[in-house]
């Protein structure tokens, strides 16, 4: 696409449903200001958090990362300003341990600690998976979607397959790994197929499909349980919600909000093809793997695979398409405008991937764009 986003197809329609519900995870590392190497010591930030604050912290699977969590909201702006929050807090007790926050998909430099933290279940994870349990610390962007029930819940993934590619693409921001450019837009994205649970949300016929084929997984030892299925479309394990969980954590407060922005319109209208009748598309399963790899690979940089055509198109033709298809929920949400705005200042810039490597270009030095990303994550 060679021109700015238009409001394409958008219409308004008569009578606006209530709006969905959203809650935002964003996983960071920890780094070490002058190396660059991933420090384990989120315990002790999460300890200095205020409690109000620390409440919205997670535990993950390295010492070195940290996640925080929104509460449930309906407007982006309290979803701006909570995860505004959430980074400047979190960053601010970072620098009292000595370390930095940076919102980036994968391990940039090193990872010298790799164990799991204290806890059964961490110990459970180990235990089973061996070395990919292991692996240097991947940082993710989870939103979650209130939806009416499981029912829907199931056929709005259905729905989303063809999208969740350009979501990817959209939250490029890792392409850095152990001290060197990998050539990929998300190096996460290639890192977590390692572990078996992670991948394409399969297609299902209804939530008693789905929670046969969970009860599958746990039965035979794939998964400890449900909570450890992490496609990239999931339906929580303890809430009423609709999990899209395929992106890197993003540079800066605003590509969150346009992707969680554009996320809770893609559910918007998925629930409205689903209630109007209109089947899923289901794409081979290898065609939907060489989507995701495409989009892991160059970003919005180069061609993503249109898997209603079976094709490669332009990453940001597929964007128009995508923005145009989920237009007319963001009209009655009141997000147009700022989708509009973030996706043309996306282009402008590019991905998180393309704006590392930007800066990698022009200095030559990693820890320049470490630097950078640090900035970057607590802009608010």
């Amino acid at each position: 696409m060679t021109s700015t986003i238009t409001t394409g197809r958008a219409v308004a329609r008569p009578m606006a449903a209530p709006l969905l519900t959203i809650g935002v995870e964003e996983e960071f590392l920890l780094l070490d200001p002058a190396t660059g190497t991933n420090l384990p010591v989120a315990e002790q930030v999460r300890a200095a958090l205020p409690e109000s604050v620390r409440m919205r912290s997670r535990r993950e699977m390295r010492r070195s990362m940290i996640g925080m969590v929104t509460g449930v909201c309906t407007d982006m702006r309290d979803v701006r300003a909570q995860v505004a929050a959430n980074r400047r807090f979190a960053a601010d007790v970072a620098e009292t341990a000595g370390a930095r926050l940076v919102a980036l998909g994968a391990t940039p430099m090193a990872e010298p600690d790799v164990g799991v933290p204290s806890g059964q279940r961490y110990q459970d994870l180990a235990e089973r998976y061996g070395p990919v349990a292991h692996d240097p610390a991947a940082c993710g962007l989870h939103v979650h979607i209130g939806v009416p029930d499981r029912e829907i819940a199931v056929q709005v993934c259905n729905h989303l397959q063809v999208w969740l590619p350009v979501i990817r693409a959209l939250t490029a921001n890792s392409p850095l790994f152990l001290g060197t450019d990998t050539g990929h837009a998300s190096w996460r994205s290639v890192q977590l197929l390692r572990w078996p649970s992670m991948g394409p949300t399969p297609y299902f016929a209804s939530a008693r499909d789905y929670g046969r084929t969970v009860a599958d997984l746990i039965s035979s030892q794939m998964v400890l349980d449900e909570a450890s299925i992490h496609w990239y479309a999931r339906l929580s394990p303890t809430a009423p919600t609709v999990e899209i969980r395929v992106g890197d954590v993003c540079t800066d407060v605003d590509d969150t909000v346009l992707v969680t922005a554009l996320v809770r319109a893609a559910v918007t209208t998925a629930m409205n093809d689903v209630r109007a009748g209109l089947p899923a598309l289901r794409p081979r399963d290898c065609l939907l793997a060489g989507a995701h790899w495409r989009a892991a690979r160059y970003g919005l940089s180069g061609d993503l695979i249109d898997l209603r055509l079976g094709r490669a198109r332009p990453a940001w033709d597929m964007v128009d398409e995508f923005f145009a298809t989920v237009s007319p929920a963001l009209l009655d949400s009141g997000d147009l405008e700022l989708v509009l705005n973030g996706l043309n200042r996306m282009r402008d810039g590019g991905d998180g991937a393309a704006r590392q490597r930007a800066i990698l270009r022009e200095t030559g030095d990693i820890r320049a764009v470490l630097a950078a990303l640090a900035a970057w994550t607590r802009t608010a």
